[in-house]
């Protein structure tokens, strides 16, 4: 049976198939749907989202040291956070198969950074592929885990952006149900002392030798035979672009295993043509062990090192050609991301962006669009959890240097519980003295509402302890008397919690309470929220035309020769009502 799939479509299907037990994953962007789509196969795999990356990797090891096959996933970042236990099970090795899966997002279509995983196999010493479509990624999934049984080593299965959304078909198979290798003790493998480690260093040089050997043979690395003038090596969808740009007018090594790398293979194929060109994506990757091994190449002294490649860019920048294109006279309209209509953090950044001499560093989620104009109330913004310490960090600073500038720091619940708990109990202990406000919208909203541990519920849909954020700050130190939980879309009180807060020269939390306007509302939800639909509307006899609604950024709000607000974008949260001062806009039933 064959069926078009997604590349995380088809990891998860390869997962499935491979007889896994265990899959473990905080959800990111282009990686998300991998673990979105294991649920579908919970009657045999257990999944789970995990409070953050590190924690994933954590539990995957602790399923594959148990006897079962098992993975985690997670977005390139997110390999950062992991990086701690992956360096470690490098050395100890592997009961049950174990991969990684790595989606690096080349082009940061929804990432702070632009980063090339590929880095982390050399420096963890780990072996890894590079599927290029969906068929390849459902294939490597169950080869990395049967190669991570074979060499005794974790798995590094290393996906892109295209790869992972772009569709082409798979062909399905069977599950292969696999029996749990029963679990015995073995501390000089699993227990990472001096004494042990030093072993397991030397085993782990002795891995290396043997996977290369293997990288050299093995057929998905492949050298492909046409005009030997020109020889290609490329790896993931790379390998795609290049193929549709040269055509049969070049030979191909195709590297599906990238390290270790099969340097016999590609000393041969390099003998055989005339003109080596490396085409891959961001870092130099293959063209620096090309180069290190002597072999004369051309990579990105023409190819771009940074942004995705398409094949309109590297035809322009092999041959500096161009693919002849339709004119249009219609214009594509620029529009840039924003917070929804009705999103409830749009009220607690009208409110941060009104207060002068403030400071607010920010994270990771939706609400990093409150650092957009019109708001522009959010300042810094470096990676999950960084807020909380950034801003205690700086507000430090500022204390000792004098200065009266106050620091509030942002954070969703989501992000608070993947690393933003650590921070607050750094502020707490350490006597700081900034404002930390914790988002929660009840969900995972920006990579498309996931559970956490604030909801109440699993991946697996099934009712959950559900972490009281209020009682946790308390319990890391915060008085009772600098907590504070607000509504965010009611502008005056949470304008005087916020200066109340600001005030205090101790470690405050304000918690803003409301939920996604995009979430599927449960029954919990609508008994402790009002979510009755309703709408805003203009009066234009009583509008001025001063545009203080504009200002709050809402984009039901059209602002034109006259002001009106779409009525069937709009969600009536009233944070448009709540700044005119003209009595202008009323809010309505639906």
């Amino acid at each position: 049976m064959r069926k078009i799939m997604t590349g995380n479509e088809a990891v998860a299907r390869g997962a499935y198939e491979a007889g896994l037990e265990f899959a473990s994953a905080y959800p990111g962007t282009p990686s998300t749907e991998i673990l979105e789509n294991i649920v579908h196969y919970k009657d045999v795999i257990y999944c789970e989202w995990a409070p953050n990356e590190k924690v994933a990797l954590e539990a995957a090891i602790g399923a594959s040291v148990a006897g079962a096959r098992s993975m985690a996933a997670m977005k390139h970042v997110g390999v950062n956070v992991a990086a701690d236990p992956l360096f470690t099970f490098a050395y100890t090795g592997v009961t049950g198969g174990c991969v990684l899966v790595s989606a690096d997002d080349p082009g940061m279509h929804s990432s702070q950074n632009e980063q090339d995983n590929r880095n982390y196999a050399t420096a963890a010493r780990v072996l890894m592929l590079e599927p290029s479509d969906s068929q390849e990624s459902k294939d490597f999934m169950k080869l990395g885990l049967e190669l991570s049984e074979k060499f005794d080593t974790p798995v590094l299965l290393r996906m892109t952006t295209r790869v992972c959304h772009s569709k082409s078909l798979v062909t399905l198979e069977d599950r292969e149900p696999r029996k749990i290798i029963p679990y015995e003790h073995n501390i000089a493998k699993y227990v990472a002392t001096p004494a042990n480690g030093k072993v397991l260093r030397r085993k782990l040089i002795d891995r290396l030798k043997n996977m290369e050997a293997y990288s050299n043979t093995t057929e998905i690395n492949r050298a492909e035979y046409n005009d030997t003038e020109i020889g290609v090596i490329s790896s993931g969808v790379a390998y795609q672009y290049a193929r549709e740009v040269f055509g049969d007018k070049a030979s191909y090594l195709k590297l599906g295993m990238t390290f270790p790398m099969p340097m016999a293979k590609i000393k041969e194929f390099a003998s055989k043509v005339k003109k080596i060109y490396v085409i891959e994506e961001m870092d130099p990757y293959i063209e620096n062990h090309l180069k290190m091994a002597g072999i004369p190449c051309i990579g990105k002294e023409v190819i771009p090192e940074m942004d995705e490649l398409n094949t309109d860019i590297v035809r322009q920048a092999v041959f500096g050609t161009e693919m002849k294109t339709l004119d249009s006279e219609m214009e594509a309209v620029v529009r840039p991301p924003t917070l929804c209509a009705g999103c409830p953090h749009r009220g607690i950044f009208y409110t941060l962006s009104k207060k002068k001499n403030l400071m607010v560093t920010g994270d990771i989620g939706c609400y990093t669009l409150g650092s957009a104009p019109p708001l522009s109330a959010m300042h810094t913004c470096f990676c999950m959890g960084g807020s909380v310490s950034t801003g205690h960090g700086a507000s430090t600073v500022l204390k000792r240097a004098g200065s009266d500038l106050k620091v509030a720091a942002v954070i969703g619940d989501s992000t608070f519980f993947h690393s933003g708990i650590t921070s607050l109990i750094d502020v707490v202990y350490n006597k700081g003295n900034s404002v930390t406000i914790i988002l929660d919208n009840r969900i995972t909203a920006m990579t498309g509402h996931q559970q956490n541990p604030g909801t109440g519920y699993t991946l697996m849909g099934e009712p959950a302890t559900e972490v009281d954020i209020p009682m946790l700050c308390k319990a890391i130190g915060v008085k009772d008397e600098n907590l504070f939980i607000i509504n965010p879309l009611e502008l005056d009180k949470s304008g005087e919690i916020v200066d109340k807060a600001l005030a205090t020269d101790e470690p405050t939390v304000i918690i803003t309470k409301w939920p996604c306007i995009l979430k599927k509302f449960t029954d919990q939800d609508k008994a402790e929220f009002d979510l009755s639909p309703k709408k805003c509307e203009i009066d234009q006899e009583k509008c001025t035309k001063c545009r203080m609604c504009v200002r709050t950024g809402c984009p039901a709000i059209n602002s034109g020769e006259m002001v009106e607000i779409d009525p069937q974008s709009c969600t009536g949260c009233g944070v448009c009502r709540q700044v005119c001062k003209f009595g202008a806009i009323k809010e309505v039933k639906r």
